[in-house]
């Protein structure tokens, strides 16, 4: 089976317009791409700022890959598809990626 599923956990500070966008723009390509194989958490570290340690988060919005390993992170409003898909090292379906 060559499904892999997908931990994804969004960092954010409240609703800036910055977190907003980040967590509309992963939810899109999330369902385009990853739709049935993924689990998104989102931590609002205004609420829960002791969380932002254990994976090193240094600014917000950060997006962070659990699983499938190694962990990745992305920084910023993942307004920019390609440099999300290329940092989660998601293959769109029907892609084989290189030949």
């Amino acid at each position: 089976m060559d499904e892999e599923y997908w931990e994804l956990r969004l960092y954010v500070a409240g609703q800036t317009p910055k977190s907003v966008t980040a967590l509309a723009n992963l939810k899109k390509y999330c369902e385009q791409y990853l739709k049935g194989r993924y689990a998104l958490e989102v931590i609002d570290l205004l609420k829960d700022p002791q969380l932002a340690e254990g994976d090193q988060i240094l600014a917000i919005p950060t997006l962070v890959r659990k699983v499938p390993e190694p962990i990745r992170k992305i920084i910023g409003d993942l307004s920019n598809e390609e440099r999300v898909l290329v940092g989660l090292d998601i293959r769109p379906r029907g892609s084989k990626g290189p030949q």
